[in-house]
């Protein structure tokens, strides 16, 4: 699974993306580039910078990440995007459910 989130906050990104993995709540988690993200706040159209941070995990797992994520998250209802990760090479999968179990 690639579970998504945004925040306007670049070192709020990496704490969460390394704490995840720390966590093995994920198996790796990428924080992207510098984006402008559009949205409406209180009935305006608003602007900011954002990055969104990708998060690879599993079916087992998503659930308790989701919880973990928006304990830490600063905003009340923070983007949540969860995308099965179709095709995924038996490798890879196997990785992931490797580096996502407790030890």
């Amino acid at each position: 699974m690639i579970a998504q989130t945004t925040v306007n906050d670049e070192e709020k990104a990496y704490e969460m993306a390394q704490g995840a993995v720390e966590a093995r709540l994920a198996a790796a988690a990428d924080v992207e580039a510098r984006m402008t993200l559009f949205h409406w706040h209180k009935n305006a159209l608003r602007h900011e910078r954002g990055y969104r941070v990708s998060f690879t995990t599993t079916t087992e797992r998503v659930a308790a990440l989701e919880d973990w994520v928006h304990e830490r998250h600063p905003h009340g209802t923070p983007q949540w995007i969860v995308l099965p990760a179709a095709g995924t090479s038996q490798q890879y999968l196997a990785w992931a459910v490797k580096e996502t179990t407790a030890r």
